[in-house]
């Protein structure tokens, strides 16, 4: 069974930046299409980006994009979520999700995916 393990959440000031890992050690990575969600309390998981098995296709969605880019190391099993020019309102939990031989029609639909990382924090505020 697939174990995912994100890592890099933390505390920073609007305008930084701030880099998160999806990892897996149980399993090849390689095989399964990686989406970033995020989750405020009380509120939906938001999907908002995703990164095909070979890293030839990402989506982003409208709220990260031109900030936020992803970028996979298979032989790492490892995905990665570099954001910048943070604000106030990318403070939520931020969660990685695998879905086996994705095709990225619907990467933001959080039922598409079959495992899905812990979450790490990430607060930005002043």
């Amino acid at each position: 069974q697939l174990q995912l393990a994100e890592s890099g959440g933390g505390l920073v000031q609007p305008g930084g930046s701030l880099s998160l890992s999806c990892a897996t050690s149980t399993y090849t990575l390689g095989y399964y299409g990686v989406g970033w969600f995020r989750q405020a309390p009380g509120k939906e998981r938001e999907g908002i980006l995703f990164i095909s098995e070979d890293g030839d296709k990402t989506y982003y969605a409208d709220s990260v994009k031109g900030r936020f880019t992803v970028y996979r190391d298979n032989a790492k099993n490892t995905v990665y979520l570099q954001m910048n020019r943070l604000k106030t309102d990318d403070t939520d939990v931020y969660y990685c999700a695998a879905e086996l031989f994705s095709d990225g029609s619907k990467w933001s639909d959080k039922r598409e995916y079959d495992y899905w990382g812990q979450g790490t924090q990430v607060t930005v505020s002043a």
